[in-house]
């Protein structure tokens, strides 16, 4: 399979050379203006800490009204998938449409429905029913419309592939029980009860921290006011920032260290989570449901050579075009990409899935890492060493970790009122 290597960029490139004039970018002379102020004593980390400190997320530039989208609760689950599908976003803010009118927004939302919690609902049916859980009845139903059992409980094998047939997945999508299933029926999925929020006066360390720290991959910005959401904040937003910011005196000073230097990747060859071309595809929506994670490279027989990555975001391709499976036997990784690669090629549609795997080496440097990532649209990028073998992978969380620190006790009781859900929750 093709695979893009990160390449060097000129020092002296255009880009650099011109004043920051994008909104991005004036969050960054911000920065630097604090930058040149503050005492000189402090430790860089330290340093950008304040500085970000001092800065209001109102100053974060407005996400495009594609991203600001909210998902009412009686949705149906089907009408979900496309909305995130065509809006290209990985989750939107639901909305009860039973909350009064004059409700408080941690009221007017039940939570954020996000691909994610759709894959856990998929693994649910391709799980056998226990006859003492109240979804055994809808289990029955959904049977009776023609979806079978794809998997057991357990790890999927290259062995159970040919019960994870495009059949199944096509039974899946035309029946009653997907057409009718609402998103407030998957609310079990959800992260947050409803969901950790922002307000404009806060800060952005702290919008920092919880997008690293506590793996948050968007937040909303709320108005107290209105009690509604005035804007998304998401990692990749984060990282489009920071590319804008080349340049800089406080960007330069740490994005030209190596990864190496400042501990990334975090993981050793051998803690990859990863899953076996030949596996199910959906071994691999199992594994990052069960790891928390939302991607995962697939490899091949030798265990060391990446040929593809899927994200969660790309359960969608179950839901929305599962014909394109049809002819497959049984739908592996493999033929998993194989299929939507040549769906997204005849539909001439842009996708990291058609590009290839995207790779970088250890003495490369944040910044270049910033801005491929940047470039390519992409969440995640894998490390690999002179041969191509696997070395690690590093996320926009990692990246955004490296930038700054949590002091003690730095969110005293800004959870309070607002509940994750406990770790087995489940639809």
């Amino acid at each position: 399979m093709a695979s893009i290597q990160l390449e060097r960029e000129d020092s002296s490139s255009p880009r650099e050379q011109e004043s920051p004039r994008s909104p991005e970018a004036q969050v960054g002379m911000k920065v630097e203006d604090l930058w040149d102020v503050l005492e000189p004593k402090l430790s860089p980390t330290e340093k950008l800490n304040a500085c970000f400190e001092s800065i209001h997320v109102s100053a974060f530039p407005l996400a495009p009204s594609s991203q600001v989208i909210e998902i009412k609760s009686d949705t149906s689950l089907a009408e979900a998938v496309q909305i995130l599908a065509q809006n290209r976003i990985l989750s939107a803010p639901v909305v009860d449409v039973d909350a009064p009118e004059d409700a408080t927004w941690m009221d007017r939302y039940i939570g954020i429905v996000e691909f994610a919690g759709i894959a856990v609902w998929i693994l649910h049916q391709s799980e056998p029913p226990s006859p003492r859980s109240p979804s055994y009845g809808k289990a029955i139903d959904a049977a009776i419309n023609g979806i079978t059992n794809a998997a057991g409980l357990g790890n999927l094998g290259p062995e159970d592939a040919a019960m994870t047939s495009g059949n199944f997945f096509e039974a899946l999508t035309t029946s009653d029980f997907y057409k009718n299933t609402k998103v407030r029926d998957i609310s079990g999925s959800f992260r947050w009860a409803p969901f950790l929020a922002l307000q404009k006066s806060n800060s952005f360390l702290t919008m920092l921290l919880l997008l690293s720290n506590y793996k948050m991959k968007s937040i909303p910005v709320v108005d107290l006011g209105e009690g509604t959401i005035d804007n998304i904040i998401t990692q990749s937003s984060v990282i489009h920032m920071l590319a804008e910011c080349s340049g800089l005196q406080w960007f330069e000073s740490w994005g030209t260290k190596k990864l190496s230097e400042i501990g990334l990747p975090t993981m050793s060859p051998n803690q990859i989570i990863k899953v076996y071309e030949d596996e199910p595809v959906l071994q691999a929506f199992k594994v990052m449901r069960r790891k928390r994670i939302g991607g995962i490279p697939v490899v091949d027989s030798g265990g060391r050579k990446a040929v593809g990555n899927i994200s969660i975001r790309d359960v969608q391709f179950l839901l929305t075009a599962p014909e394109i499976y049809h002819d497959y036997r049984s739908i592996t990784a493999k033929n998993f990409l194989t299929a939507v690669r040549d769906y997204l090629e005849k539909h001439h549609e842009d996708s990291p899935l058609i590009s290839g795997m995207v790779t970088c080496k250890r003495d490369h440097t944040i910044k270049e890492l910033i801005q491929l990532l940047d470039t390519k649209k992409i969440h995640r990028i894998y490390v690999v060493d002179d041969n191509g073998n696997l070395e690690g992978v590093i996320t926009l969380r990692d990246i955004i970790s490296r930038l700054v620190h949590e002091p003690r006790g730095y969110f005293g009781d800004f959870f309070d009122g607002v509940l994750p859900l406990p770790a087995n929750s489940r639809v």
